[in-house]
């Protein structure tokens, strides 16, 4: 019982890592006002760029993907209608969008992972891809990132959504049959326009949702609750 109590008081971040370093260059630059900061620190043995994006009762969810090598800038752009990603040390491309890289020495005892949660986001599954996209839309007009990654033979598609600061938190999705292998959602509100999955947020008149692509199944999904 006190081995439980300890686990389920652990407030320590849970560290998920994303599929891939463009993954998380779209996860902070790609539509956003102002690209989100990139924190450098070891991690497992290993040097890791990191960020965190939401808080599961008090317990910080960060994203992260391994550094492939120093720099002072992850710069994210399009080139040809696909994206490109990589680190830099100058911002002298004004056609790119840069997140600065932060390099931390050492990381206190409260950034430390920790694993011990018994806390889950509850799953909603949703009717259509409309659906999601409509939920999706965040504050300021800018839409929370959609999270995808595989669950048995499905894909989920998702976003994570807390209705109140202290209320549940929630997984609000819809099952895919396939990987999209598309990094966009490309939706409109005004003229029915049904949304699809694209290469990029290049095409004037519509709105994009970007998608993140996690490395493997999200850990802290309550998959007992998914809807048959």
């Amino acid at each position: 019982m006190d081995k439980l109590q300890n686990s389920s008081d652990d407030k320590l971040p849970r560290y998920i890592q994303v599929n891939s370093t463009l993954e998380f260059s779209r996860l902070v630059c790609a539509l956003e006002r102002t690209p989100r900061v990139s924190f450098l620190h070891d991690h497992e043995g290993q040097k890791i760029l990191s960020v965190q994006i939401d808080v599961l009762k008090e317990k910080p969810i960060v994203y992260y993907t391994p550094l492939e090598h120093v720099g002072h800038y992850l710069c994210y752009g399009l080139k040809s209608g696909k994206e490109e990603s990589k680190i830099v040390n100058s911002t002298s491309d004004a056609s790119k969008l840069y997140s600065p890289i932060v390099r931390i020495k050492s990381l206190p005892k409260a950034l430390r992972p920790g694993n011990g949660t018994l806390d889950r986001y509850q799953p909603i599954e949703l009717e259509d891809i409309s659906s999601l996209a409509k939920l999706s839309w965040g504050f300021d007009d800018i839409p929370f990132p959609l999270f995808l990654f595989p669950h048995n033979d499905k894909w989920l598609i998702g976003v994570f959504m807390n209705f109140s600061d202290e209320g549940t938190s929630y997984f609000c999705h819809v099952v895919l049959n396939s990987d999209p292998q598309k990094p966009f959602m490309k939706f409109s509100s005004t003229n029915g326009f049904e949304p699809i999955f694209v290469e990029n947020p290049s095409e004037h008149g519509y709105s994009y949702i970007k998608i993140i692509k996690l490395k493997d199944t999200h850990p802290l999904v309550n998959y007992d609750h998914l809807q048959n």
